[in-house]
């Protein structure tokens, strides 16, 4: 019996984008120390963050320079993810809006499952990242959308698995959709991680 014939669609696959940002080693400086100010002046929100520090507003609306410049990096990598998905849409007739919040988390602080509704696509970019040795601190872990699905998972198919977590270092710009249910694991180091999480939402321009 033979199989040359036999076609594999892979149906219903969730992309997760990796990039690095080139000039990350002079901008996450500036960006800690804007972060840092930032803190000072304000008590941020409570959305996910158990324990951390999550700005108030969007980081992305204000004139610092290296806001700017992180936006800049973020709009040209969510337009080069949309590109790579579809072929059928000219992403430079689609309209975006971004919005981003910094989150710092010092020991012993994490983020709690959740997604971000009304969005197309989620991100996070890393500013600063502490070295661990092991154990799963540092991590961002992501849920399988799909249910229903304990019977594969026996088949040991990274297609069928449960959950999937990676450990991003700096100047890493991590891009998924934003149904996709994720959290980060507790921060177990001394020092803070920091990042920025951004939310990228297309309009049509024809209404």
């Amino acid at each position: 019996m033979t199989f040359e014939s036999m076609t594999v669609a892979m149906l219903f696959s969730t992309p997760l984008i990796r990039w690095q940002v080139p000039d990350f080693a002079t901008l996450n400086p500036t960006l800690l120390k804007e972060g840092h100010k930032m803190r000072s002046q304000t008590e941020g929100v409570t959305k996910s963050n158990q324990g951390g520090w999550h700005s108030s507003g969007n980081i992305f609306a204000s004139d610092t320079e290296c806001f700017q410049q992180l936006l800049s990096s973020v709009r040209d990598a969510v337009y080069a993810a949309t590109s790579r998905m579809s072929d059928e849409v000219d992403t430079k007739t689609l309209r975006m809006k971004l919005s981003g919040w910094m989150n710092i988390n010092p020991q012993g602080s994490y983020n709690a499952p959740h997604t971000h509704p009304g969005a197309h696509w989620s991100g996070v970019y890393y500013v600063a990242q502490p070295e661990v040795e092991e154990g799963m601190s540092g991590m961002i872990e992501f849920l399988d959308p799909r249910s229903d699905l304990p019977n594969w998972r026996m088949l040991k198919s990274v297609a069928f698995q449960q959950k999937f977590k990676i450990r991003p270092q700096p100047g890493d710009l991590i891009l998924f959709p934003s149904f996709l249910v994720h959290w980060v694991f507790p921060n177990e180091a001394d020092s803070e991680r920091v990042s920025i999480a951004f939310n990228a939402t297309f309009e049509d321009p024809d209404g």
